[in-house]
């Protein structure tokens, strides 16, 4: 959805920049073997009062080690999704920590990004393959879509096969997805370094590829309705014209974003990003159609974050502990 935001927060010892994938430089093992006990992260305050609306400022999930990258709140339904690193599966966050799936398949490997496309009852995963990461396979980069009234699959897109290259040379890792007004919908892809535009027809296009010779690694992607996506990723925001997307251009920023990573819309039009290299959120706005940008708030805490989503006026964040032995949990953020 374009106004809601939550923000997921992750203890590994690979940094993660954008939804979840970390840096070639730093090795990433396999899962530890599930732990029940629940581990509060240290940032999570369980005393807390309950937000307005109310949720609760802390929900600790029911077990670990099925690694929430991902998160959205489905106003129409209210309620948390958040998807799953592990087994791909898109479930329902409980007040109470349970977890409902709410979205299976068994082409879904590993669900990054997630998004709640109220307006058409739909639900769309970036779906990639965590494999990429922790043994350097080839990965994947799909779209699901799924109706987001009872979980069946609409359609299942393999957007990798978009590109030119042969199988084997290049890897894959769709990482975020947004959609504008029309329904059309944009994934990104961290390891291929490109836009993905998906039609009403479920048909994919390369809209846009980052040329190698660039360090950016496209991540989380918002769509701006005077036809343009932003796009971050790194330290750094691109803006891209949906009618000229060869013209993308980076956006000046007021100051880096160390791991730029899942991005919204908050409900005064402020773009909130989550910098998971600086344990911490900023929020930014613009005065020339974003070809820059001024961080105007920002919040802090222990644990790192991925992604960041809105309930009401509050954001919240998820911490989903890519590799030790913590329970996901999510808290509500506050601003200094």
């Amino acid at each position: 959805m374009h106004i809601r935001i939550i923000l997921l927060a992750a203890t590994m010892s690979a940094a993660v920049p954008g939804c979840g994938e970390p840096t070639d430089s730093e090795p990433v093992s396999e899962p530890a073997p599930e732990v029940v006990e629940p581990a509060v992260a240290r940032s999570v305050d369980p005393a807390a009062a309950p937000a307005e609306d109310g949720w609760p400022a802390v929900i600790v999930a029911e077990r670990n080690l099925f690694i929430p990258e991902g998160i959205e709140f489905d106003q129409t339904h209210q309620r948390f999704l958040v998807g799953s690193l592990r087994d791909g599966t898109v479930y329902q966050l409980e007040r109470d920590g349970r977890l409902i799936p709410v979205a299976e398949d068994e082409e879904l490997v590993s669900s990054i990004g997630i998004e709640v496309d109220e307006a058409r009852d739909r639900l769309l995963v970036a779906n990639s393959d965590f494999s990429v990461i922790a043994t350097g396979g080839v990965g994947q980069a799909k779209l699901g879509v799924f109706d987001l009234s009872n979980g069946e699959r609409i359609a299942m897109v393999d957007l990798g096969a978009t590109l030119e290259e042969r199988a084997g040379e290049t890897q894959f890792f769709a990482n975020d997805v947004t959609v504008d007004d029309q329904g059309t919908i944009y994934v990104t892809d961290s390891r291929a370094r490109a836009i993905y535009r998906v039609d009403d027809a479920y048909q994919a296009t390369l809209l846009h590829r980052f040329v190698p010779s660039e360090t950016f690694l496209p991540n989380g992607i918002v769509y701006h309705a005077s036809g343009y996506l932003l796009v971050v990723g790194g330290e750094s925001m691109f803006k891209v014209p949906l009618d000229d997307p060869a013209s993308a251009s980076q956006v000046a920023l007021s100051e880096p974003i160390p791991g730029a990573d899942g991005a919204v819309w908050t409900q005064d039009q402020h773009l909130a990003i989550v910098a998971n290299r600086a344990n911490r959120v900023v929020v930014l706005t613009s005065s020339d159609e974003w070809a820059s940008a001024e961080l105007v708030e920002s919040a802090t805490y222990e644990v790192m974050a991925t992604t960041v989503a809105v309930v009401g006026d509050e954001l919240y964040v998820v911490h989903p502990h890519f590799r030790d032995e913590g329970t996901p949990s999510v808290e509500r953020v506050t601003f200094e």
